[in-house]
């Protein structure tokens, strides 16, 4: 099926505001915004237009009772000034899982990937030429009915937007272990990229960032000693020459740059082995030697390397040097902006389709 999306462009493009060697962290928006409605069993109207605020109604379910997901990707260009998307079918994919545990209507993955098409297309001027930076695409879907009662909504928006983003890390980052708070539980909402996930993790994250650490690193909530995720990134430990990472267990969220850098590491001749893995263990390895590197993988973050762990009254000691992860970090970037050859065939490139 081919979706018959309307633009309509603004009048008055704000992108000579913008300082792309100084770009704020989420603050900064495109000219533009991807948009359709859900109503009647289906999605309406797909459209793309100025952004602008859109206006909800106080009952509006999303408000009360949490039906919000999203997704996090980004736009790049190579050399010859293309735009280029990661893995957007990967994006649509697990927008459409999040959804169906949310009690929400999955959006057509063709649609998905029309809209973004579009939308980098016509905005393709705001994508940062500089290394490391990138144009970053929030898509999201949320209930819109008005209506005050535990059920689904019958109605939803989906919208893209867009916002230009430098690097996140620049240097080696410090986590904190969390004892207390949780944040997914077996059964719960944890591999869905539901809005109030991020929203319990705001207090814990503030407190550990109090104690001079970067970002959470979270534990299982039974036992507090299985090792999930970080805040906003899966995460990889180097151990006597292989690495491993938490298996995708119901808690864990199902990383698209996770999935890359596992068949990346694979290429390069590592074993990557998925399975649980302690604190305990991550400790003794500091101890004994045997902890070689540790990494976190997000879209956001890209590859942020890791150099210790608090842990209630000690800190565990990872590496100040990260050697694969860097080679990783490279190979991906260069893949991103086709400075090397895709082998995976990670890479759409963005024609739009109305042209």
């Amino acid at each position: 099926m081919s979706y018959n999306i309307s633009i309509t462009k603004t009048q008055s493009s704000k992108l000579d505001q913008l300082d792309f060697d100084n770009i704020p962290l989420g603050t900064s928006f495109t000219d533009h915004m991807f948009i359709c409605e859900y109503k009647d069993g289906q999605w309406q109207n797909p459209r793309i237009e100025p952004l602008r605020p859109i206006p909800t109604h106080p009952a509006a379910m999303a408000l009360h009772y949490g039906q919000a997901i999203f997704e996090g990707m980004k736009a790049y260009k190579n050399a010859e000034g293309t735009p280029l998307l990661f893995r957007p079918e990967h994006n649509a994919s697990r927008l459409n899982k999040s959804a169906e545990r949310m009690g929400m209507p999955t959006v057509p993955e063709e649609l998905f990937v029309d809209g973004l098409k579009e939308l980098v297309a016509l905005d393709h001027a705001w994508i940062p030429p500089q290394q490391g930076s990138a144009l970053y695409l929030r898509p999201f879907m949320y209930a819109t009915e008005a209506f005050i009662g535990m059920r689904a909504a019958t109605s939803y928006n989906f919208v893209i937007m867009a916002s230009p983003s430098g690097p996140y890390f620049s240097k080696h980052i410090r986590l904190w272990a969390e004892k207390q708070f949780i944040r997914a539980a077996e059964g719960g909402t944890g591999e869905a990229k539901a809005a109030g996930n991020y929203a319990a993790a705001i207090r814990p994250t503030e407190l550990a960032k109090a104690k001079g650490y970067d970002q959470v690193l979270w534990l299982d909530a039974a036992e507090h000693k299985y090792i999930q995720e970080v805040g906003t990134m899966n995460i990889f430990f180097k151990i006597n020459g292989n690495f491993i990472t938490p298996e995708l267990d119901g808690s864990v969220l199902h990383g698209i740059t996770r999935l890359s850098v596992i068949e990346l590491l694979k290429s390069m001749g590592y074993q990557v082995i998925e399975r649980k893995i302690t604190i305990d263990e991550i400790r003794e390895a500091s101890r004994n030697g045997t902890l070689e590197e540790a990494f976190g993988t997000g879209t956001a973050v890209g590859i942020a390397y890791i150099k210790e762990i608090g842990l209630e009254n000690e800190t565990i000691h990872v590496s100040e040097e990260s050697p694969v992860a860097v080679e990783v970090n490279d190979t991906l970037n260069a893949i991103k902006i086709g400075k090397i050859d895709d082998r995976f065939s990670w890479m759409t490139e963005v024609q739009s389709q109305l042209a």
